[in-house]
Parts: structure tokens; C-alpha cells; sequence
């Protein structure tokens, strides 16, 4: 059958590219299956490690990826190797922990209407409804030039290089909350998959905001998981 991606203007359609490329095998996986397995891959050299934890060779690894939107998906030991997860995990319910996030989650509700997923928070155009909703809610000014930034360019790189940078306070509590929501989405796939083999953050996102992610606000709320807390400092 025909495949219509979340967030491209794409069809796509199996049997027309087994013609195309006159192959008569064709299996088509998903970006964060994909991911899953260029993980088994990497060096040590590759990763920036934000817990060490404790090693599992053969346990269940899980991997989110932050970009256009927010790719889930992991692997699981198969007795000789591992195997890709499918799965459409960004799109579940977003569920908030605390009074500001009750506050983002009814901003978004009232913007999107009939359902609040994860990846309307936590990707590159989850960022811009967070600052939206922080300024909307008074919890800081919008610098007259940040507003000239944001109209003549892309929003989210605008609000991170401000963040990173430290010139707006607002941008800087955008991306705060934004890493926050990360690392919460993050130790919830975590339990979910018993992922002992690891958990890896991926995407277009991450890199451009490592600075961040090794700052505190990420693991603090991986880990913020109540009688499961030691569980994920392993």
C-alpha cells in the first residue's frame, strides 16, 4: 500500500520503486528503524555520554531523535544480533508533570484542537510553540529584535541561538523547558522498552544543543520517574 509520511508532501508507493529499481525484494523501514541500526555502529568517539550507567551487551537499546519531528523506535537482541523496532511513538499523548507544563499543554490544546502528541512539543516546531506559549503567558519579554529575528527567519534556530548564546532570557527558559520535556520523553521510552542496553539521543536537534543537554534540566528529568529512579540512573 501506499505510504504518506506525518511530515512530508510525499507518497510514497512500494510497488512503483520495485519497478523502478527493478528489484524484485524491497523492504521499506522507517527513519528511526534506520537510526536504530546505525547506532550498533557507532564508536565511542561518536557519542557524548550524558550517564554511564551500567553496561548491558544484549539488553534492549531505545532511541528518540528530535528534528522535523520526534522519531521513536529501538532494538532488541534477537539471541545472534539485533533487530529494529518499528514504531510511532512521538505521536502519543504528551503528558505534563507539572503546573507550567499543565499551562503548555493547554496552549497547545487550544492551538491543535484534537490531540496533543509528544511531537508537538519536543521537535523543531515544538520549540516555537513553548516560546509562544511563555510569552503568551507572561513569563517574559520578547526583545524587539528577537521579534525581527524571528519574522525574517527560521524560528526554532532563532530561539536556540539566542538560548545558547544567553542574549534573551525568554529564549533561555524556552530551551530549558524544551530540554526538560526531552529528558522526560527520553527516561518514558526508557521504561518502556526496559531499554538496559541503552538509551540514545539522535536527530538533527541534539547536536546543536549539546551544551544544554549536558547541563542538568535533561537528566534531571530522565530520571524523575519515582520508584523507578534507580532503574534509570543504571
Amino acid at each position: 500500500l501506499p505510504i504518506r509520511p506525518v511530515n512530508l508532501p510525499w507518497v510514497i508507493d512500494p510497488e512503483q520503486v520495485r519497478a523502478t529499481l527493478k528489484v524484485e525484494d524491497l523492504l521499506l523501514l522507517n527513519d528511526l528503524q534506520a537510526t536504530a541500526y546505525g547506532v550498533l555502529t557507532l564508536k565511542p568517539a561518536d557519542l557524548c555520554v550524558l550517564n554511564p550507567g551500567a553496561a548491558d551487551p544484549q539488553g534492549n537499546i531505545a532511541v528518540l531523535a528530535a528534528g522535523t519531528g520526534l522519531g521513536e523506535g529501538g532494538l532488541f537482541w534477537t539471541g545472534s544480533r539485533y533487530a529494529a523496532l518499528p514504531s510511532e511513538g512521538g505521536h502519543v499523548s504528551f503528558s505534563p508533570t507539572s503546573d507550567i507544563e499543565v499551562g503548555l499543554w493547554r496552549f497547545m490544546w487550544d492551538r491543535f484542537e484534537d490531540h496533543v502528541s509528544w511531537e508537538r512539543v519536543i521537535s523543531g516546531a515544538g520549540l516555537p510553540c513553548i516560546y509562544d506559549f511563555l510569552k503568551a503567558s507572561g513569563r517574559g519579554e520578547e526583545p524587539p529584535w528577537l521579534k525581527q529575528e524571528l519574522a525574517a527567519g527560521d524560528p526554532a534556530e532563532v530561539i536556540a541561538r539566542a538560548a545558547l548564546a544567553g542574549s534573551a532570557p525568554l529564549a533561555v527558559k524556552t530551551l530549558d523547558l524544551f530540554v526538560s520535556l526531552y529528558g522526560a520523553e527520553a527516561g518514558n521510552l526508557a521504561l518502556k522498552l526496559l531499554a538496559t542496553g541503552g538509551v540514545y539521543v539522535a536527530g538533527g536537534i541534539a547536536p546543536k544543543i549539546l551544551d544544554k543537554l549536558k547541563a542538568g534540566p535533561f537528566m534531571q528529568a530522565f530520571l524523575a520517574k519515582g520508584r523507578l529512579r534507580s532503574a534509570l540512573e543504571a
